[in-house]
């Protein structure tokens, strides 16, 4: 069963209540290749809110297969934290950095992290996949179109792949699985 690695809050020693900081936001940390476990373990030590959404697979071995709790998203964690007060956070071992844009950490809206936590909190099926937004330019993965590159367009709630001759200002469309593409 796929589920998620939460690191919860932790209650005060005190009070047995949470400390709430008033600018906590949830932040992506970028973390080191199959760190990510031992990232959220060190985030819960310090008392810092930690979310590894994990998916269920199965590994094989040589002499055994297993199903094994992988992380959702290879290579990032996510902590609850004041951006003011990171060095707790960069200071564990196997933080690369917190994910940024121009400089500044960027928050992840506490909706999508929500969103996520609920989904792996149930029995549905679900996989990792690329994101890709419509207009990007893709490419055919799998089947008779692999290796065509397009523009991704929806039409009627389904996923086509535009094919243009630039040139000529001329295109056509054809209906692609959204499992068969990734961005270009």
């Amino acid at each position: 069963m796929a589920g998620s690695d939460l690191g919860g809050p932790v209650p005060s020693p005190a009070a047995g209540q949470l400390i709430p900081a008033a600018d906590a936001q949830w932040y992506a940390l970028w973390t080191r290749s199959r760190h990510e476990r031992v990232v959220r373990q060190q985030l819960e030590r310090k008392q810092i809110e930690a979310f590894l959404p994990t998916v269920a697979r199965w590994s094989r071995w040589k002499d055994r297969k297993k199903k094994v709790d992988w992380p959702l998203f290879p290579g990032y964690c996510f902590a609850r934290f004041d951006s003011a007060d990171r060095l707790p956070v960069l200071t564990c071992a196997g933080v690369v950095r917190i994910v940024s844009l121009d400089g500044d950490p960027a928050p992840v809206p506490a909706q999508e992290i929500e969103g996520i936590r609920r989904l792996v909190e149930t029995d549905l099926a679900f996989d990792p996949c690329p994101f890709v937004k419509e207009g990007m330019m893709v490419d055919v993965i799998y089947g008779p179109l692999k290796g065509v590159s397009g523009r991704l367009v929806r039409k009627n709630e389904k996923a086509r792949l535009v094919l243009a001759v630039d040139l000529i200002g001329q295109a056509v469309s054809v209906e692609v699985d959204a499992a068969d593409i990734r961005p270009w």
